[in-house]
């Protein structure tokens, strides 16, 4: 019998030392309870609670979930659970024991994230990677991507999320932004000041931070390899909301969170590596330019961006920030050099900076499309075009790459539109990320406004 995945990822536990560092840090802590984290296609964390006595035992078995939970246990306005149905049989998360860490909060308590895989005893590809598992497919494919090509995909983001609640106010003359103003930050220390701690604590080099708008902060880490920045990312959200629960406010990260708000985005900041050398940059200049390689990447994440929207701007409300023209949200498909009105943005040191992410995306989905896309570019050698000049906001030049979808409908309608984009996501996951985005759209088509009771309600006769 021929060894599956999930015996590999068993054996890997189970391998002489492999879980001496998770054992420990419950030593060492005085941990009781671990949770055994999995992440589902929108980014919601799902899992189980396993004491830290089961946690050896565990460990190099797994546990099991009904695989609708990838897909939140959604079902359809027509009562279809999606993911496979009722009668669909379990998942196996595998825990990825590199990705254990005590909770900063509460000792007694750790979180591990978990690779999904194929139970045994199913008939067709049993203990292979369930390709609905967004974390699991990412670093599958970044990896294949190295092997072929010696290059490794790094990124940062740029996560914006607003804070509300009693104590935390904005304010600013008539005009103006509060952006960047200390004495904001000053009324926000509580909150940046304890997710600093918490996310230090688990790992991240944090690097800077800043207040944008009302209640909006941004705190940011420094730049790895992306399997370990979308691990981050999720990480971080976490750490967002543990710190609204001890402080007795809300934390979002809606994209839109209200009528003259800015948006809440999450910009994936990028470069290739290849033996230590950025290819995007050549050594010894100083000027804003890319290489030929980079120009490839580049035109292939260009190509593939309107199919790819839907998991850039992955709800309803994510195109709400699309809108606001002048908010330096993206409103056409293009680049420039260090031009904040562009899709993405060429800056210093051969980085780019892809802007369409918001702060409610999956980061493996996201970093999976964009991998992808840019796979497709240095393959097929694909020419991004001339990179725009000023506001894209007043730019009359041809679009090369298409529109850009500026609604959840319209983005569905790309996404069916790219096959290459679905194949290589693989039509499992693509085809459940269609049906779970399309009753979405459905339910807010079928839905009455606030705005619609406010413009039709006394409008007629």
């Amino acid at each position: 019998m021929s060894t599956t995945a999930l015996d590999q990822h068993r054996e890997a536990n189970s391998a002489p030392g492999a879980l001496d560092a998770a054992l420990a840090a419950i030593e060492e802590y005085g941990v009781e309870f671990v949770y055994f984290q999995a992440v589902t296609i929108t980014a919601r964390v799902v899992g189980k609670v396993v004491p830290a006595d089961q946690f050896a035992r565990l460990a190099t078995r797994g546990v099991m979930q009904h695989r609708t939970a990838i897909a939140n246990l959604q079902t359809t306005r027509e009562g279809v659970l999606l993911g496979g149905g009722v009668g669909a049989a379990e998942y196996c998360a595998m825990p990825d024991l590199d990705t254990f860490s005590v909770l900063p909060w509460d000792h007694k308590t750790a979180r591990v994230f978990c690779s999904l895989y194929e139970p045994d005893h199913v008939m067709v590809d049993p203990g292979a990677p369930l390709p609905t598992d967004t974390r699991g497919l990412m670093k599958r494919l970044h990896a294949a991507f190295t092997d072929r090509t010696g290059l490794e995909l790094r990124t940062g983001t740029e996560p914006e999320m607003t804070w509300e609640g009693p104590g935390f106010i904005t304010s600013s003359r008539p005009d103006s932004s509060p952006a960047y103003h200390i004495e904001h930050l000053e009324r926000y220390r509580a909150i940046y000041q304890k997710v600093i701690t918490y996310a230090k604590f688990m790992g991240f080099q944090m690097v800077e931070g800043d207040f944008e708008d009302a209640g909006q902060v941004e705190l940011n880490w420094m730049f790895d390899h992306s399997d370990a920045t979308a691990d981050r990312l999720m990480t971080y959200r976490q750490i967002c909301k543990q710190v609204a629960r001890e402080l007795g406010i809300e934390a979002s990260f809606m994209p839109k969170p209200g009528q003259g708000y800015m948006g809440n985005g999450c910009h994936h900041n990028f470069s290739l590596w290849r033996g230590g050398v950025n290819i995007l940059a050549d050594e010894g200049r100083h000027d804003l330019h890319l290489t030929e390689e980079g120009q490839y990447a580049l035109g292939g994440l260009l190509t593939h961006t309107p199919g790819a929207m839907l998991i850039m701007g992955s709800t309803v409300n994510s195109y709400k920030r699309y809108w606001d023209a002048g908010q330096f949200a993206p409103s056409k498909i293009n680049w420039g050099l260090d031009n904040k009105t562009c899709t993405v943005r060429l800056s210093a040191n051969g980085r780019l900076e892809y802007k369409l992410p918001d702060a409610a995306c999956n980061p493996y989905l996201t970093h999976a499309a964009m991998l992808v896309s840019i796979d497709d570019g240095l393959k097929n050698q694909i020419n991004p075009g001339a990179p725009t000049v000023g506001s894209s906001y007043e730019c009359t030049d041809a679009e090369l790459f298409g529109e850009l979808p500026l609604t959840l409908g319209d983005a569905l309608a790309a996404f069916k539109a790219d096959d290459y984009l679905i194949n290589a996501l693989g039509a499992p996951l693509g085809n459940l990320l269609l049906e779970y985005k399309t009753d979405e759209w459905a339910r807010f088509n079928s839905s009455i406004t606030d705005w619609e009771r406010n413009m039709y309600w006394e409008d007629t006769p």
